[in-house]
């Protein structure tokens, strides 16, 4: 019984910290304690990076990147197939937060670059992040810090660096962004030329000393000659800063809360937690690893299964992960990684600076039936690897036969272990007994009870509670 907790504590985990993981990944943890796991997971490092020349081999114009799309094609191939599962679920988590669209950059390396940063810094030091978030070229592209100049400052990053990527809306007065806005004039990149003419380059940060305000500046109550560095020293030091960010995290790795926008009037789902989180976080010196340690750790963690509604991204990697399928990205890799995009997450491209909303409004109709109808192609392939796989495991249960219920009980098993509502478990059983009764494992009959269990795994994908990860 023990063993099996913890087993489904792991898979719990590896949904939350990766996109999940196929059982024979899983066994090779089963040597391990959980908090062993969890070290594991917090030094990517010392995990094999992707196999990025077989990638290119394939898809040798994703390494040019003339647009989102091929930088889309690569990055959900990360997703789908790296070991360095909370490195990859970090950046992503970033670009939830920090959100920043090609639709306005226009130029595909800026963008690709900037993820990149969040790889390298995302479970770092949160100060930091926000240090070399300032100084990425695609995010001053994208709230114009370029046309923010000495003489005519423009409040467009000053402003959105307080309300949308670290403290809220209200923690802040008008004044506050003048001067902030004054503190980052000068922090800039190089000359921008558009793609089209040039073709796809590089764009580096520079610090225009000519165009800084040099002079004094007022903020939260400190005066002097402020440069950015120093306003994002006091942003980090706000009560405001460290709920933030903490209700972030919790709504990316726990349960769905709010929507960003109600957060000054709607409280937080679990207020223990998000002081539980923010007392590591102040007192670990604003560092994110840990941070997640904490989080991974603690009891309103483990305790969350299946509380929180995937977004388009995890299921598609997920589901890849646990079939099995595209074990390498042949062409039709170039197809299958838009489906976030046909769920309702076009990566690279945000609806807007506030990022996308999340829980409920992933599953709309439209969207919905989208997802639900990828994940039953993928689950229903009896071709596929880790189908293979499942269906063995649930055969290996009964060798002789089962009865429609122990089938659908081991499906639902495989598959999370769930715990659907009486009613649901009730119909997928009467489907089964509609399909073919009583299960049999001997030779002649395998293929059609792999068959019934295909079926099963699809419609269990469409349930309310598989569709919270």
């Amino acid at each position: 019984m023990a063993m099996a907790l913890a087993q489904n504590s792991i898979k719990h985990l590896m949904r939350r910290a990766g996109f999940g993981a196929p059982n024979d990944l899983l066994e090779t943890f089963q040597h391990q304690t959980y908090e062993e796991i969890v070290e594991r997971l917090l030094d990517p490092q010392s995990q094999p990076d992707y196999d990025e020349l077989t990638f290119f081999r394939y898809h040798p114009t994703a390494d040019v990147m003339y647009g989102p799309n091929h930088n889309k094609l690569n990055w959900m191939y990360r997703m789908a197939h790296s070991q360095r599962y909370l490195q990859e679920k970090m950046a992503l988590f970033w670009h939830y937060v920090f959100a920043t669209g090609d639709s306005k950059v226009g130029s595909p390396y800026p963008m690709h670059n900037q993820i990149e940063m969040f790889r390298a810094h995302g479970m770092g030091n949160y100060r930091n992040l926000l240090i070399e978030l300032a100084k990425d070229p695609a995010m001053i592209f994208w709230l114009d810090n370029q046309e923010n100049h000495k003489r005519a400052p423009n409040e467009n990053w000053g402003r959105e660096l307080m309300e949308l990527f670290s403290m809220g809306i209200g923690n802040y007065t008008e004044k506050d962004v003048y001067e902030a806005s004054r503190a980052f004039t000068g922090w800039a990149f190089d000359t921008k030329i558009h793609w089209l003419l040039w073709g796809p380059h590089l764009w580096n940060y520079e610090f225009h000393a000519e165009d800084h305000d040099a002079t004094d500046k007022t903020l939260f109550g400190h005066s002097g000659n402020l440069d950015g560095a120093d306003v994002i020293d006091l942003i980090v030091q706000q009560p405001s800063c460290h709920v933030f960010i903490a209700r972030h995290l919790y709504n990316f790795f726990v349960a769905d809360e709010p929507q960003v926008p109600a957060w000054p009037i709607e409280p937080p789902r679990d207020p223990e937690a998000i002081r539980d989180i923010c007392d590591v976080f102040v007192k670990s010196d604003y560092n994110l690893k840990s941070v997640l340690r904490a989080i991974f750790t603690s009891d309103f963690f483990k305790e969350a299964s299946f509380k929180r509604v995937r977004n388009p991204a995890e299921v598609f990697a997920g589901t890849l992960r646990v079939t099995g399928s595209f074990p390498e990205p042949h062409p039709g890799w170039n197809n299958i990684s838009l489906e976030p995009s046909y769920m309702g997450q076009q990566l690279y491209d945000p609806p807007s600076v506030e990022g996308w909303h999340t829980g409920h409004e992933w599953i709309n109709s439209g969207a919905f039936v989208q997802r639900v109808n990828f994940m039953a192609d993928q689950l229903g392939d009896t071709s596929l690897p880790g189908v293979q796989d499942i269906i063995r495991r649930i055969a290996s249960s009964n060798g002789k036969g089962m009865s429609p219920d122990q089938l659908v009980d081991g499906c639902l098993e495989q598959m999370g272990p769930l715990q659907v509502k009486d009613s649901t478990r009730s119909e997928l059983i009467d489907f089964v007994q509609s399909e073919t009764g009583q299960i049999s494992w001997h030779n002649g009959d395998y293929e059609k009870g792999a068959d019934v269990t295909c079926k099963v795994l699809a419609l269990i994908t469409g349930t309310r509670e598989y569709q919270f990860g």
